[in-house]
């Protein structure tokens, strides 16, 4: 079976009883899995909705113990903030998405010393403003292209919609002839028809799934 082209999708801000698992929910309705960019202090606090994450396939990455613009702190801050979130998780992250996608001039030493590699993403959603789910597509759908990585937001309060963006971004994206999943999915990892099944194929613990998006941002 050829490798087919995908658009991955990924969420910041989470675990969050309130938005996580509306987009749990939607994700299976749509029989796709995407990457959790997480904050270490939500772990543990909702340590059983990070599980559910996990258990649904669902690709877990690190964003952050708290949501730390690295630029307005000292190298030891942000290095102990990302140690205390790593220590929170039950996987290995292999991926550091950056708060506001901001690094500071010792971000990039940081992460070759944890032995993450940052990622950023080429299609930004704006979820967090509140948009309804069909300005949230217009908008988005002419940059949904083979390697693109979509932002959204399954930890912000003010991200209302992206539940409701879920379905018709995955049509869209099928639609171009494209597969939505995680950053770094393998053909392996999809069905004959197209659909996703919840095998983990990434190397190490479960959420250790390579790859990086380009781009830039500011959530």
């Amino acid at each position: 079976m050829a490798e087919m082209a995908g658009v991955a999708l990924t969420f910041d801000d989470g675990p969050d009883p309130r938005g996580t698992p509306e987009v749990l929910e939607a994700l299976a309705r749509v029989r796709a899995v995407a990457t959790f960019f997480v904050l270490g202090e939500r772990v543990e606090q909702e340590p059983a909705l990070l599980e559910r994450v996990l258990e649904a396939g669902h690709d877990v990455q690190v964003h952050g113990h708290a949501h730390l613009r690295h630029s307005e702190h000292t190298r030891e801050t942000v290095e102990e903030d990302l140690v205390r979130a790593l220590d929170a998780l039950p996987v290995r992250p292999t991926l550091w998405r950056l708060p506001y996608g901001e690094p500071a001039e010792f971000s990039e030493e940081i992460a070759k010393a944890h032995g993450l590699t940052i990622v950023r993403w080429t299609v930004d959603s704006y979820d967090w403003r509140g948009d309804e789910a069909e300005t949230m597509l217009a908008a988005v759908e002419p940059e949904l292209k083979d390697g693109a990585v979509v932002l959204m937001h399954d930890g912000a309060s003010t991200a209302r919609h992206t539940p409701a963006l879920i379905d018709p971004l995955a049509h869209a994206i099928r639609a171009k002839g494209l597969e939505p999943g995680r950053i770094g999915l393998s053909s392996s990892e999809r069905s004959r028809d197209g659909a996703v099944d919840a095998t983990d194929s990434g190397g190490g613990d479960r959420g250790g799934v390579g790859g990086a998006g380009r781009g830039a941002g500011c959530e």
